[in-house]
């Protein structure tokens, strides 16, 4: 999302196993093709010069590969997926490596390779059925009453299915040298809160395809046609009660008003109805854990009485869909692909999925990420390369600090301490210098499903373990070969895995103009987010605290609320407008970025001859770079979704809001800037 702020046996059987196996791995030749040539950072055959470059930037920078047909298996194709395409080709061939060696058992090797090699073999996964699934079914069958609800609850959580709230352990917003426990609410099965309630026509419509495609999931795991359409019923009606009480995405953008430290003993005050203490008892909750954050004390009231009016078999049946939704891409063919139809298909407009390697290397890197990017950094991030993007970092944080010095509206008082944060400001490139150990988690080529709920669980122990103990501020939240990058407010620290560090975002032999254009949207992106609407609100030590005066509060503000006007007037699709509020975050990291980007340029090339090149400036390459950064086509339902659903604005106005509110822009093409232009930073 380039801009998230936070925010998871030897093979020693005989010799027909084994060709059993390289049956069942047929992506092995495929691995072995050459590698994507990597591409450049500024393409003049993306291009349409007939465009005026001040008038529609995007498709002045990206006119020409609007041609470019979406491939069926995506929602959206433009340079990320290129870029995935790539390091995925790559991560196959370490893959299918690891599942055709002999590696000692407890290795990363190993564990990659047969967690692989189980999630390819189709043929156990349809034998085996729902069969994985089994320890699961029996704990919500066992739920009769508010005891056994809270045991059951539990159990879930700890395996990584969850309770109709969410739980977490993570850095306290208000303390982050300590670890607290959370609770708040969470996600069901469409995306987000208002898909429950919008009146429009295609939201009704996508409701009545959710109920079929909830009632399909429950007829292939045995029920009736009749019982299957009562049991999508029951979960829909209950999914909007629940969703009713939940806060709207604008509402959970604000840290302050979504904290509350409370004495555990208090909760059943709060919260009154469910068996708080019992819950707490079956995650292993230490009673020396005394206080605990709401996050939303509103939903988890609104949960805690419904606990009670509720019957419990509409909780059972709940649950199960939980379960089935959660674990669909591990079981038989018939469940991931009806989960595709909709979520893939209804929902985005994606046609067929990912051949099937790409989507069980998806699971691999999510559940031992830290494995296989030991060994993809090896392979695609170099010594050398880490060391640059970390120059061309100290660059940026030297433009922040004259953007902070020279701007008019902030206090000096307000300035010293935004000196502060950005001075203790810490840059993670490439990957982890502690990494992650595996060590305890079990993983074998018997079941996929197995492998993915062991894997839940030792996550869930992991998180656990962490109370009461410092934080770690060497961790990492993103594996190394991610494509993305966050900003983490509580340990104030910027994290840029080598998975984004890659042509055409970043190339060792590119020049400049290229790097630091198409790196705005990630290095300078991130780093605004620490002075962001939101990420302005945590101090240097990372803690949830008001540093800024009144007055610099609500002169940001002020210019804060040209950019929401501005978002607010851009369209999706005809008729959905962006939500500028909802955005707001992402917006103001998007243009504060780019002018941070374009300052560090300028400080990275001060005394430099900078070539033009295809007709380009330096300054002009510099802007192109950074459009072409953002190059995308999108599916209609992909875009409605997205407008509804995330934080981040569509690709084309990502790159449209920040130039429109940059006078360098408008001076690097001998364009007029435009008076009254919004500026935030």
């Amino acid at each position: 999302m380039r801009g998230a702020i936070r925010p998871p046996a030897l093979f020693c059987e005989d010799l027909m196993r084994r060709s059993l196996l390289i049956a069942s791995l047929p992506a092995l030749l495929v691995a072995q093709a050459p590698l994507p040539a990597p591409k450049p950072g500024v393409d003049p055959a993306y291009m349409d010069r007939a465009v005026k470059p001040c008038a529609a930037f995007y498709d002045f920078a990206n006119g020409a590969y609007a041609k470019t047909p979406i491939p069926a298996a995506f929602a959206a194709y433009g340079v990320n997926q290129e870029i995935d395409e790539r390091n995925d080709a790559i991560l196959h061939r370490l893959l299918d490596e690891a599942a055709l060696m002999k590696a000692q058992a407890g290795t990363p090797e190993q564990r990659i390779g047969d967690f692989y090699a189980s999630g390819m073999d189709e043929a156990a996964i349809a034998k085996a059925g729902l069969k994985p699934l089994a320890p699961i079914f029996k704990e919500i069958a066992g739920i009769k009453d508010g005891a056994s609800m809270a045991n059951a609850f539990a159990w879930l959580t700890r395996h990584g299915i969850g309770a109709p709230f969410s739980f977490y352990v993570g850095q306290d917003d208000k303390d982050a040298t300590a670890e607290i426990a959370s609770l708040g609410q969470t996600r069901f099965g469409l995306p987000e809160r208002e898909y429950y309630f919008r009146q429009d026509a295609k939201s009704r419509e996508l409701r009545e395809a959710y109920l079929v495609h909830v009632a399909k999931m429950f007829e292939l795991s045995g029920q009736s046609k009749e019982v299957a359409a009562a049991s999508a019923r029951t979960v829909l009606d209950l999914e909007t009660a629940l969703a009713g009480a939940s806060r709207k995405l604008v509402d959970l953008r604000d840290p302050e008003a979504n904290y509350h430290k409370v004495d555990r003993a208090d909760l059943s005050v709060t919260a009154p109805g469910f068996d708080w203490e019992r819950y707490f008892a079956g995650i292993g909750l230490p009673a020396s854990e005394k206080t605990l954050v709401l996050r939303q004390p509103d939903y988890l009231a609104a949960f805690a009485a419904l606990s009670r009016e509720i019957p419990a078999s509409q909780w059972r049946t709940l649950l199960t869909w939980r379960a089935l939704g959660s674990l669909s891409s591990y079981l038989p063919k018939a469940f991931e692909d009806e989960s595709f139809a909709f979520y893939g298909t209804t929902m985005s407009g994606r046609k067929e999925q990912l051949p099937r390697w790409r989507r069980v290397k998806a699971v691999v890197d999510g559940d031992l990420g830290f494995d296989l990017g030991k060994l993809y950094v090896a392979k695609a991030f170099s010594p050398a390369a880490k060391a640059e993007v970390q120059k061309m970092v100290d660059f940026h944080k030297a433009a922040m600090r004259q953007i902070i010095q020279e701007a008019t509206w902030m206090s000096e008082a307000t300035k010293q301490k935004a000196m502060k944060k950005l001075d203790t400001l810490v840059s993670k490139v490439g990957y982890p210098d502690k990494w992650r150990d595996y060590s305890a988690l079990s993983i074998t080529r018997d079941s996929y499903a197995g492998n993915e709920l062991a894997s839940r669980v030792f996550d869930f122990n992991y998180m656990m373990a962490k109370l009461g103990k410092p934080v770690d501020r060497a961790e990492w939240g993103m594996t190394p070969p991610t494509n993305n990058a966050y900003y983490n407010p509580t340990m104030n620290e910027i994290v840029l895995p080598a998975g984004i560090l890659q042509p055409p975002f970043f190339d060792e032999k590119a020049d400049e103009a290229a790097n630091y254009g198409a790196l705005a949207s990630t290095i300078g992106h991130e780093l605004t987010h620490a002075f962001d609407d939101e990420g302005s609100q945590y101090d240097a030590s990372g803690n949830l605290k008001a540093w800024w005066t009144p007055e610099d509060r609500k002169a940001f503000e002020e210019r804060a609320a040209g950019v929401i006007k501005q978002y607010d007037a851009f369209e999706a699709v005809p008729g959905v407008h962006l939500n500028g509020k909802q955005t707001l975050g992402e917006n103001i990291a998007d243009i504060g970025g780019l002018k941070v980007a374009y300052l560090a340029f300028q400080m990275a090339t001060k005394g430099k001859t900078l070539p033009t090149v295809d007709g380009l400036t330096p300054d002009q390459r510099f802007f192109v770079a950074f459009a072409q950064g953002w190059r995308t086509n999108q599916r209609e339902k992909q875009l409605r979704n997205q407008a509804y659903s995330d934080v981040h604005s569509p690709v084309r106005f990502r790159v449209i809001g920040p130039v429109e509110d940059l006078p360098t822009f408008y001076q690097a093409f001998g364009c007029p800037v435009p008076a009254g232009i919004p500026q935030v930073w």
